[in-house]
């Protein structure tokens, strides 16, 4: 098999090819066959895709194997763009042809009772098994240098293909294009590393840790986003979504008309369900339409995304979700006094009721750029509840005034809990911020393994370092949208792995007010502490490490096992038994046999420690 060609995908594709895409089993057009879609992307366009869709469908199939599904359905789609047009099987819809090539495939057992159905349903049951689930398919080995090189200068076409069949069977709902930039960046590094492999003073070792981590952040940070959102489409439904991407489309686009932001917003969740579905043509498709959509209408949108628009279609896609908000209409009043005060409210309300919710959104999103969208969909949330209560028969007349003073009052805690986050962080830095969060997020999860409790506070502290530092007009936006990333993870993790009553209350109860539910919950008062074991807590010599970051991840994993152990440890307790071990861990560091010394003094420390917490 010829996989030359694969190389060209990684260096000369166009993405703006995917427009070409169709839109799966539903159009059913000559215009969407094979061989126009096949002379649209072109050969080595093609095959990748074709590549990418068969690793995340059979995820558990070979390489050789993912290679074979690829080129025959290549080799068809070539023969249908030069002659056979008219042929049954070049008049199918793409997903079709994709899906009866896996059921033609022998040794696939898994897909046995998918493949007796037919389309829709046999789609939908395709897409069911895909699994993204960490552990599902072991880890990337990580290679030996010298070796990795070696096979990259004599395999280097195949290598890459290779790459991107690993990365597509282990993100199953990834966006195609970003798998294809993550393999540019991966065959850069390749060549940059590797290229300079006969220069002896280059550190080849030093070269792949420095650039493997760009290669990767790509995959992590679109991964992320996007098993996030989809986390919020499949726990608290469509309307929810549409409800956040119409705070977040206003904020951005603020002197576009309504009209224009709620067609965006239903494009956005349809594009949306069919990501989350695992529907990559289909995915791609609506991205792409989104885009032409936006580039065209640009003038009307915002005048912040030009540049964004003269760039490729990854590029694009990407450059507009970072660009800046537009500014504001200068006539754009400050207030929405008419959504209280007007006296066809209530019937409004009840004649079309989202319609006229989404509309009070809008407006006070494009007003509020200073707001994270989270606390938007509260103030929306706040302002439902309020005409739900005001509208009713026999109200009181000053009924709806009152919602004015519980919107300040909901501004100034929110704002307030932000402020005082970062005076601490700015007053203790990064470790004793972060363990200030492990003795919170303990208590309050305390079956989380320290290893996860010590990931999701050291990202919860990587947002402090990022937003604490921002004026305060970005600091909201900043802290709480990435705080909601780190908190969906939480909620996947509990789905998957229940944590307690507590998280699964704020992990189901409402999007809105999730992190806010979050900051109020306590000790979990059904957590059964851990018993004093002896391995518990040991103590070694490695604790003399003179690598700061070594010692601390061991400290903190101790602090996780004391409050374990002791949930309503006090802050004198804490600093007492703190005292004690930094004393000892002094002591046996200075001796010449350390290990013996721990030996010895770890127990009679933890007797001591034993009396500090029990009195």
């Amino acid at each position: 098999m010829n996989w030359r060609t694969i190389i060209y995908v990684i260096l000369l594709v166009s993405l703006t090819a995917v427009k070409a895409l169709p839109r799966s089993y539903r159009d059913i057009e000559e215009k969407n066959s094979i061989g126009q879609r096949f002379s649209q992307l072109q050969e080595h366009n093609f095959k990748a895709i074709a590549m990418i869709m068969f690793a995340q469908y059979v995820q558990g199939g070979t390489f050789g194997k993912a290679i074979k599904m690829a080129e025959d359905v290549t080799d068809l789609a070539k023969r249908c763009a030069a002659a056979a047009r008219d042929s049954p099987d070049c008049l199918k819809p793409l997903d079709r042809i994709f899906l009866d090539t896996i059921c033609q495939e022998e040794n696939l057992p898994r897909f046995t009772d998918c493949c007796a159905k037919t389309d829709p349903e046999r789609n939908d049951c395709f897409l069911s098994l895909k699994n993204s689930s960490r552990g599902v398919i072991s880890p990337f080995e990580r290679p030996n240098v010298e070796a990795a090189c070696k096979n990259h200068s004599q395999h280097q076409h195949s290598l890459t293909g290779y790459f991107i069949y690993e990365v597509s069977r282990r993100h199953p709902f990834l966006y195609a294009p970003t798998i294809l930039s993550v393999a540019i960046r991966y065959n850069e590094m390749m060549k940059n590393c590797c290229g300079s492999a006969e220069d002896h003073t280059h550190n080849l070792e030093e070269c792949f840790q420095r650039q493997a981590p760009k290669v990767v952040k790509p995959v992590k940070e679109d991964g992320l986003k996007q098993e996030h959102t989809c986390g919020i489409l499949n726990k608290f439904g469509e309307r929810t979504l549409k409800a956040l991407k119409l705070a977040q489309i206003s904020q951005k686009f603020p002197k576009a008309d309504f009209v224009t932001v709620n067609k965006l917003v239903m494009d956005i969740a349809n594009m949306h369900k069919d990501c989350c579905r695992g529907d990559m043509l289909d995915c791609m498709h609506d991205r792409e339409e989104i885009l032409h959509y936006v580039c065209i209408n640009q003038d009307i949108l915002s005048s912040k995304i030009k540049k964004c628009c003269e760039k490729p279609l990854l590029q694009k896609s990407e450059c507009i979700v970072n660009a800046e908000n537009d500014d504001k209409p200068a006539d754009l009043s400050p207030h929405v006094r008419e959504f209280i005060e007007d006296k066809g409210i209530c019937e409004r309300f009840a004649q079309e009721k989202d319609t006229h919710l989404a509309r009070f959104l809008y407006e006070y999103s494009r007003r509020h750029p200073e707001f994270s969208a989270q606390m938007l969909l509260r103030i929306g949330k706040g302002y439902e509840d309020l005409l739900k209560e005001c509208c009713q028969t026999g109200a009181p007349d000053d009924c709806r005034s009152r919602g004015e003073e519980e919107l300040k009052k909901h501004i100034y805690e929110t704002e307030n809990v932000m402020k005082t986050s970062c005076d601490i962080y700015k007053e203790k830095g990064d470790y004793y911020f972060q363990n200030e969060l492990l003795m919170s997020f303990t208590k309050k999860m305390p079956q989380l393994t320290s290893a996860e409790l010590i990931k999701f506070t050291k990202q919860m502290t990587t947002i402090g370092s990022k937003c604490c530092q921002l004026s305060q007009d970005k600091l909201l936006p900043c802290a709480e949208e990435n705080l909601d990333l780190v908190l969906g993870e939480i909620c996947r993790r509990h789905l998957t792995d229940p944590i307690n009553a507590g998280v699964c209350h704020c992990c189901s109860s409402s999007y809105a007010t999730r992190r806010p539910c979050m900051g109020k919950l306590e000790i979990d008062e059904n957590y059964v502490p851990l018993s004093l074991t002896p391995d518990l807590f040991t103590f070694h010599e490695d604790l003399c490490t003179t690598e700061e970051e070594k010692l601390q991840h061991k400290k903190q994993e101790m602090l996780v096992n004391l409050i374990k152990y002791k949930p309503q440890i006090t802050q004198q307790q804490l600093t007492s038994v703190t005292a004690a071990f930094t004393a000892m861990r002094e002591q046996c560091c200075k001796e010449e046999n350390r290990e013996a010394c721990f030996v010895r003094e770890g127990p009679e420390l933890i007797k001591r420690s034993e009396k500090m917490l029990s009195a």
